[in-house]
């Protein structure tokens, strides 16, 4: 597993953040440096059509070594990681043997990460962890899922008695400011139907997402001397506060899970004659995921309506954007891809966890351009801030699982 280590390692180490302030693809040129990295590998480990366009998207091609037809597949990740949190001089620490006890992240600032709070890490009781120090995020979403395609691709090609069809991988940007697959070419991949590798825990596969959404809301106000304000005043981050307070109060995400859906306030800054709220909406369910919007509207027009008199004109200005959609609407008419990677890993021993993922994937809004494309697990625990973690065996199996899909489809007869 050594080898998997040092792979991963070396791609973690590398900044990619992405900036969802940035016009640019990639939006940030620092995940350039891991993109040609990677062109790199995969020639080096002998994949042919390799190539990365002037946006940052990788592909590469393992050829067929079967003389019957099969149809092409695809894996896919993504290089860039969160904005949420830092991920500028990442030093992974690595636990071996784990014993179920805290791990000590950053001594000098008592950072721990510890099963009394994160229960799944009992679930990895002997295993060789990778950790971050503390300070920065890990990277395993989704640096996990680029190494186990790549290893995987890798194990193939050493080993042609293994029989397999055409496997395209591709590899993209700005996944975490949802713009992903805003320039993939589905038509160049070439695949009949991928998978991303971009779920966490051991066995998850993934089918159904959110509908998702994106509120921009400004809020003016009009100044005036505090002390002769009455009747005058209109301070918009009261507004806002007030627009917020209007939202389902338990409808957040640390009050929902399964299917159940939410608002989230993302930012809010601002000062007394303007204030700006951005919100993201999500719901499985696609009539909720109307009716929430039509709710951020409604609310909106209720505060106009509100201050029509004083203020002479709209005091409440929202723009709702449509983000990504349920990938289930186009994955189930092929449910038999969902099957193929259930097989897999039942033939592996892997336990599988068939659930909605509480979030998106680029697989999500491939499958709407023509990719159907499930997700799979990657490995990783706690995205997105200091406490994230992987198993090494995690990603081992997702290796394993990735070569039993390929196997199975070059020997599976469809219809």
């Amino acid at each position: 597993m050594q080898h998997l280590i040092d792979r991963f390692i070396s791609y973690v180490t590398i900044d990619t953040e992405s900036d969802a302030h940035s016009p640019t693809t990639p939006s940030t040129a620092k995940q350039l440096d891991l993109a040609n990295l990677l062109v790199h590998e995969l020639q080096a480990i002998g994949l042919t059509e390799v190539t990365i366009d002037e946006k940052g998207y990788v592909m590469g091609t393992l050829p067929s070594n079967v003389d019957h037809e099969v149809p092409t597949i695809g894996f896919v990740s993504h290089y860039d990681t969160s904005p949420d949190f830092t991920g500028k001089g990442v030093s992974p620490q690595i636990v071996r043997n784990y014993d179920g006890g805290d791990i000590v992240l950053n001594a000098e600032k008592n950072i721990v990460l510890s099963p009394s709070y994160f229960e799944d890490l009992l679930l990895y009781k002997g295993q060789t962890l990778i950790t971050t120090n503390g300070l920065t995020l890990l990277g395993a979403d989704d640096k996990a899922g680029l190494t186990e395609i790549v290893s995987a691709m890798e194990y193939l090609v050493q080993h042609p008695e293994i029989k397999h069809g055409k496997i395209r991988v591709g590899f993209t940007p700005d996944e975490e400011i949802g713009r992903g697959a805003d320039f993939f070419d589905v038509e160049q991949f070439g695949a009949q139907w991928a998978y991303t590798m971009d779920g966490s825990q051991l066995g998850e596969l993934e089918y159904e997402n959110f509908n998702a959404a994106g509120a921009k809301i400004t809020f003016k106000g009009k100044s005036v001397h505090p002390g002769y304000a009455k009747g005058k005043m209109i301070n918009s981050m009261l507004i806002a506060n007030d627009f917020i307070n209007a939202l389902p109060k338990h409808e957040i995400p640390q009050e929902t899970e399964g299917y159940e859906g939410f608002f989230h306030v993302t930012g809010l800054n601002g000062s007394l004659e303007e204030t700006h709220l951005e919100l993201i909406i999500r719901d499985h369910d696609r009539a909720k995921f109307e009716a929430r919007k039509a709710l951020v509207l409604q609310i909106s027009a209720d505060i106009n309506a509100r201050f029509a008199a004083q203020f002479g004109e709209d005091i409440c200005i929202a723009e709702v954007k449509d983000q990504y959609y349920n990938m289930r609407e186009k994955v189930e008419p092929m449910y038999f891809i969902v099957d193929l990677a259930e097989q897999a890993m039942r033939e592996l021993g892997i336990e599988p966890l068939i659930k909605p993922i509480r979030g998106g994937t680029d697989g999500s809004r491939l499958s709407y351009m023509g990719l159907p494309c499930p997700n799979i697990f990657a490995g990783g625990h706690n995205f997105h801030g200091k406490y994230e973690y992987v198993p090494v065996e995690s990603m081992q199996k997702a290796v394993d699982v990735i070569v039993k899909i390929a196997e199975l489809t070059a020997t599976t007869k469809f219809q």
